[in-house]
């Protein structure tokens, strides 16, 4: 049984193919831009349809893509059916995360998604496991600042401080850390909104 949900995103997949785009997100676009991928192995939690799983497979890198919904990869499949990425359509919860494997782990807009403090904890404290030391992990999650949930009918998203991010990587270096608002309109259904979002990269020693 799936215990995240898709934050209402799936109505959005159903709708209109590349709902987040087909470009990376920044942070990724900024960690392609920094150093080369060729080899590398990659995880992408939460990867929706796969557009920051596509990038880092385009350059070379080995993707596994864990992401619930159903609608999502078969979009993401259809979108990208010249890259290969490792689909793997599960619960990211449910997940057994080899350890020390990955040399990067992307984790966008997944944490705000899952049902309690402690489950996000757990996730966070496997994902940084699967690292190998000297990896970059990605994270990018709504946290306890201002939204505006009207494009998001029904969700009810795990909303923690920005501190309690940077918490969780205590002794990691941290290159990229900013606490902002995103102002966006999701393609199905045109509501213009705004969340708060914690947005950082760091290299575990």
């Amino acid at each position: 049984m799936l215990t995240e949900t898709n934050g209402g995103y799936d109505d959005g997949y159903k709708a209109v193919q590349g709902f987040w785009g087909t470009t990376p997100g920044s942070l990724v676009s900024e960690f392609l831009k920094n150093r080369p991928v060729e080899g590398i192995r990659a995880l992408d939690v939460g990867a929706g349809e796969g557009k920051n799983a596509v990038a880092l497979a385009r350059a070379g890198a080995s993707v596994d893509a864990v992401e619930c919904s159903g609608s999502a990869i078969r979009n993401g499949r259809e979108l990208f059916s010249d890259v290969s990425v490792n689909w793997i359509h599960e619960d990211a919860l449910e997940v057994r995360y080899e350890r020390a494997a990955y040399d990067l782990v992307v984790c966008y807009g997944l944490v705000h998604c899952l049902p309690s403090e402690p489950a996000a904890q757990e996730l966070l404290h496997q994902l940084q496991a699967a690292l190998k030391p000297g990896g970059t992990f990605i994270l990018v999650s709504f946290n306890n600042g201002s939204h505006d949930l009207s494009a998001h009918p029904g969700f009810k998203p795990l909303l923690l401080k920005h501190d309690w991010f940077l918490e969780r990587f205590h002794g990691w270096h941290m290159k990229h850390v900013t606490d902002s608002i995103l102002f966006e309109t999701h393609p199905h259904n045109k509501i213009p909104h705004h969340h708060s979002l914690t947005r950082l990269t760091a290299v575990k020693r």
